[in-house]
């Protein structure tokens, strides 16, 4: 008996070790991440199903840009990494907060966009999120985007993390399309020996209560940060560190809305102006202003 006790103790430790050496890979995985990129953003519709004969498929993008990527916040179970974006190299450069990925290790609260701008939380078991990641995407506003749980793999040289998921439509599509409601997002995010990349195969979707959901088209997205210089961000990283007391303001309050609406609805515009418009000027400052302005886009 005691001889089995002491192989049931080497196996449970032995399984252990090796969870926390797998851990290990992913947390450096994910904080590999952080610095200075050239960014090349690429999409092209692939296939579309619209039983409309004129239809017109999305115009071919391609846009480039460099992208300081800043980890806010860091722990074993919770990776923050904010992403500036950068248009130019001198002090006349373009500087805009961009998206926010946020990492955190078996995550039993997920928030699943529905669609018209609606969130849901989603609560998994243990065995659903055991040994998993969390990626949480925020929009420029801090407001959610969409988030969904994988394992990181490494295999073969490679480490990569993907995961289908729903989310609204982004930017490039929502200022020229109104067709469909729902992009189904694949995404793969795999670290590469010149920085990492995020590839996506994507579903343009129409969503309808209590109807199937209808694939109006398909488009393959592949977008590439090559790690540079810390230094060709300068302008980046010095407009974030003047800003980021205000944006940690932003997601204080963003913590609390969530908390208190396992569903959320967000209003499009308020005063024909689109959240990120109010948070984005010098206007709104203190915590106070700050929730006053989010709350009017709560419904």
């Amino acid at each position: 008996m005691k001889n089995y006790i002491v192989i049931l103790s080497l196996v449970f430790f032995g399984v252990n070790a090796n969870a926390q050496s797998k851990k290990s890979k992913e947390i450096k995985s994910i904080k590999s991440m952080q610095g200075c990129y050239k960014v090349t953003f690429n999409f092209a519709e692939t296939f579309n199903y619209s039983k409309d004969s004129i239809y017109v498929s999305s115009p071919n993008k391609t846009d480039y840009a460099l992208e300081w990527i800043d980890i806010v916040e860091a722990n074993e179970n919770k990776i923050m990494l904010q992403h500036i974006l950068q248009v130019g190299v001198d002090s006349n450069a373009y500087i805009i907060k961009h998206w926010r990925q946020d990492w955190t290790y078996q995550d039993k609260s997920n928030f699943d966009f529905v669609h018209s701008n609606t969130w849901k939380i989603k609560e998994l078991n243990f065995r659903e999120v055991q040994g998993k990641w969390t990626q949480k995407v925020f929009q420029v506003d801090d407001s959610p985007r969409y988030e969904g749980s994988a394992s990181w793999v490494h295999v073969d040289g490679k480490h990569f993390w993907e995961n289908t998921v729903d989310a609204p439509l982004p930017r490039r599509e929502r200022t020229i399309r109104s067709d469909y409601n729902v992009m189904k997002r694949m995404n793969r995010v795999e670290i590469t020996d010149y920085g990492w990349s995020h590839k996506q195969d994507n579903e343009k979707i129409v969503r309808k209560d209590n109807e199937s959901d209808f694939i109006l088209a398909k488009e393959y997205g592949h977008n590439t940060y090559v790690k540079v210089d810390d230094n060709q961000c300068r302008y980046a990283k010095k407009w974030w560190d003047v800003n980021k007391n205000k944006w940690k303001t932003v997601r204080l309050v963003w913590e609390d809305i969530f908390t208190n609406h396992p569903e959320l609805t967000l209003k499009k515009k308020v005063e024909e102006k689109r959240l990120w418009q109010f948070l984005f000027s010098d206007d709104y400052k203190s915590e106070q202003e700050i929730r006053n302005i989010i709350n009017k886009f709560v419904l």
